[in-house]
């Protein structure tokens, strides 16, 4: 586990630790072999309107694909995690991330600008794995902040 997860979240849930720590390792850090350690065979994108891979269910080498498309742009992205609810086999998140926008997007050339969003992320964990997530973000706010 990394600090971030053991400093807020082992104790009250190994659930919330793990998510910490998926957050840190896997987005924070863009680490693709931990994809392997963090989720199930497959990971259902059941809610998350604007991601390209909004429904679908990925492969852990899918969801590896789509981390590093993700990240390109905001190769220092950071997620903040503020609060972790937890109830059954699931974990609700909200979060801040950051990033610094280094590389094109489609319609949108880098601007090397710092862009900020905030979110709601419910996690669906399956014994030490996650299965799946159903997210919220306020995207037209990032939009706005590429130009």
């Amino acid at each position: 586990m990394t600090e971030l997860a053991s400093a807020a979240f082992t104790a009250s849930s190994p659930a919330k630790a793990m998510i910490a720590a998926f957050l840190h390792d896997v987005w924070d850090n863009g680490n693709t072999d931990a994809v392997d350690m963090y989720l199930a065979e497959s990971y259902t994108i059941h809610h998350d309107p604007g991601d390209g891979w909004h429904g679908q269910t990925l492969t852990r080498d899918g969801f590896k694909h789509r981390l590093v498309t993700s990240r390109a742009p905001f190769p220092d992205q950071k997620f903040s995690v503020t609060t972790m609810l937890e109830e059954g086999n699931r974990v609700a998140v909200t979060w801040r991330w950051s990033g610094t926008f280094l590389a094109d997007l489609p319609g949108f050339p880098a601007t090397g600008k710092p862009v900020h969003t905030s979110g709601i992320t419910i996690y669906s964990v399956d014994g030490d794995r996650l299965t799946g997530h159903w997210q919220v973000t306020d995207r037209l706010s990032v939009f706005q902040q590429l130009r």
